[in-house]
């Protein structure tokens, strides 16, 4: 997951080499992602309202839900 989500960012972004995805564990055994962009590239990723954050966390969960996990995304 943290390959598809650093992929998908790389392709939104100005800076592709900026981004870097951390993985976590919460206390509930779910996967927590951190994406990491350079400062200029924070309002690509997150789009208009949200709109392009929202479809990112959207296709995390679809893809978590075949590997019956739970999945969060946070952008940094």
């Amino acid at each position: 997951m943290a390959e598809l989500l650093e992929y998908l960012a790389r392709q939104l972004v100005d800076d592709p080499d900026a981004v870097r995805v951390e993985e976590d564990e919460d206390d509930y055994g779910g996967l927590v992602l951190h994406l990491h962009v350079a400062d200029a590239d924070v309002g690509k990723v997150i789009g208009r309202q949200g709109r392009i954050a929202r479809a990112l966390r959207t296709v995390l969960r679809a893809c978590a839900a075949g590997e019956d996990r739970r999945v969060q995304l946070e952008i940094a």
